[in-house]
């Protein structure tokens, strides 16, 4: 029996390391029911099943697919749809109600996970906005060529070690500033630079580095004039500071002037290509990687993807 075009599929993806997930869908369910919003659910066990359940409900006609989590998540559900036909993709429309770790992408648009009655209320006037996506093309350790879509962003070397330990001090301290300076202070154990050769646009950095983002977003704040509809990407390349340019640095980062900081270099392009980082851990939207084998490229697909915006 077909799907009505306005019911809901709903995704529901449990916040790691929360005791009570049900609690959580719980008071979401609430607020769906008392707007008589028309939708089914599925629960994901862990992120190896949001592919798997994503395909089940483009399978069975949902063209309104709602995703409860964060930004790994919303990662898994692209990637999933960039599997489709163009002609399959351009008939659902994709939404998000916040519950991650992380929630940079809906942060964007505004979206608060504090404020479900508010993110509903949007979602159901139907606002559709066009989104790009960015893509990692690479090689792994089987000599594989692998591809990997994002909404947010790439961080590559320092900072994809702080968002994987941020993920796992979040579980502990609860609120998203204290995990992130916490995980800073760990990093300072850490090596601070990776040797790198990158070819952006006419310019060629062959350098020590401490950390690139590539954002199609915001990037976790290191690329804040990014936006995800605009065909291009902006790049951040952050050479290695002093100690005291670093604690200036994390300053600006978490007052939304990064881009100000003296070792902070930007860049704006549709392609990066990474020649040579080693040794750089790799994260995409949040979560690591493999690290590539050789050179690998980051690029930019211009508004495939329809997704549900504020009013």
């Amino acid at each position: 029996m077909a799907v009505e075009s306005t019911r809901w599929g709903i995704l529901y993806c449990p916040k790691t390391g929360v005791s009570n997930k049900r609690k959580r869908w719980e008071k979401l369910k609430m607020v769906l029911d008392a707007r008589g919003v028309s939708y089914d659910v599925v629960h994901s066990e862990s992120s190896d099943s949001v592919d798997r359940l994503i395909t089940m409900l483009i399978n069975n006609g949902y063209k309104t697919i709602i995703i409860v989590g964060g930004d790994s998540a919303l990662n898994d559900a692209v990637n999933c749809m960039m599997k489709e036909e163009s002609r399959v993709r351009e008939e659902i429309v994709l939404g998000v109600i916040p519950n991650g770790v992380m929630n940079d992408f809906a942060h964007f648009w505004d979206f608060n996970e504090d404020h479900d009655e508010q993110t509903v209320d949007w979602l159901l006037k139907r606002r559709i906005r066009k989104v790009d996506l960015g893509c990692v093309r690479y090689t792994n350790k089987t000599m594989e060529h692998c591809h990997r879509y994002f909404l947010n962003c790439v961080n590559i070397g320092m900072t994809a070690d702080i968002m994987n330990l941020r993920k796992q001090t979040r579980r502990m301290f609860g609120s998203r500033m204290l995990s992130f300076l916490s995980s800073l202070i760990v990093m300072m154990f850490h090596r601070m630079d990776y040797k790198m050769r990158i070819r952006i646009n006419s310019d060629v950095i062959d350098r020590k580095v401490m950390t690139v983002c590539v954002g199609n977003c915001t990037g976790y704040g290191q690329t804040p004039s990014a936006v995800p509809y605009n065909g291009e990407l902006d790049v951040s390349v952050v050479y290695t500071p002093e100690v005291v340019q670093l604690i200036e640095g994390l300053w600006l980062l978490i007052t939304g002037r990064f881009l100000n900081h003296s070792s902070v270099h930007p860049f704006r392009t549709r392609e990066v290509i990474i020649e040579d980082a080693k040794r750089a851990l790799v994260g995409i939207d949040g979560r690591l990687i493999k690290t590539p084998v050789g050179e690998y490229k980051i690029q930019v697909e211009h508004e495939v993807i329809n997704f549900l915006i504020p009013v």
